[in-house]
């Protein structure tokens, strides 16, 4: 009779490696220099000397870069972010369930807000849509507070930023940095699948990202 000690290790290792066999560490560099990021509305460059960072530059318009050759549905999404403290011109994210250019789900931040001392401004921090069709407007206008939150420890909106997305069929739920507690939960608008994702910056705003990890379900 094996000895259960042995089972227990066993099962560990099984685990680990189901783990480890669902996970994609993707290059974002990598990806940019093989020409495997469709850029979107948007300029796609390396970011200066930041190992695996990219850079997307500012347009009047939301744009995406969606990655080639990387299928996800469900699951984790771990990225670290930069944006600026700049008002009204910092939105950085990442979208997810991309239908086409134009139809696809975002979880972004607002990092101008992070140091903002007025409640009204501290509640947009980060937000939840699915365009075309649930702008952030919109969601405001008539789901106020259902979609975007504050964060309680915000981080340094100079700084890099941490950003892990938690998606299951139903709902979508947001971790910034080493917060244990989700800064948003929010249930998704919409029930179409798609398994495109791409790096995220709204409208007039930049954005740099790397470090780019997807665990599927």
């Amino acid at each position: 009779m094996r000895n259960p000690q042995i089972n227990v290790l066993i099962t560990i290792f099984f685990l680990i490696s189901i783990s480890s066999f669902c996970q994609q560490q993707i290059s974002l560099s990598d990806k940019f220099q093989n020409k495997k990021i469709k850029a979107v509305n948007r300029i796609i460059s390396l970011y200066g000397d930041q190992l695996d960072a990219v850079e997307m530059n500012a347009e009047n318009s939301d744009g995406i870069g969606i990655i080639e050759d990387v299928e996800f549905d469900k699951g984790i999404i771990e990225v670290i972010l930069l944006g600026e403290n700049n008002p009204g011109k910092s939105f950085i994210g990442i979208a997810f369930n991309i239908q086409n250019d134009t139809t696809y789900e975002v979880i972004y931040f607002r990092p101008f807000n992070f140091v903002a001392k007025e409640q009204i401004r501290k509640d947009h921090m980060v937000q939840y849509i699915f365009h075309p069709e649930f702008t952030w407007h919109k969601l405001r206008e008539e789901r106020t507070g259902e979609f975007e939150d504050e964060i309680a420890t915000p981080p340094n909106p100079d700084d890099w930023f941490k950003v892990i997305i938690d998606i299951n069929e139903e709902k979508v739920k947001v971790y910034v940095n080493e917060l244990s507690e989700p800064v948003l939960i929010v249930d998704r608008l919409t029930s179409t699948k798609s398994e495109k994702i791409g790096i995220w910056t709204g409208y007039g705003s930049s954005g740099r990202f790397r470090n780019l990890i997807l665990r599927e379900e």
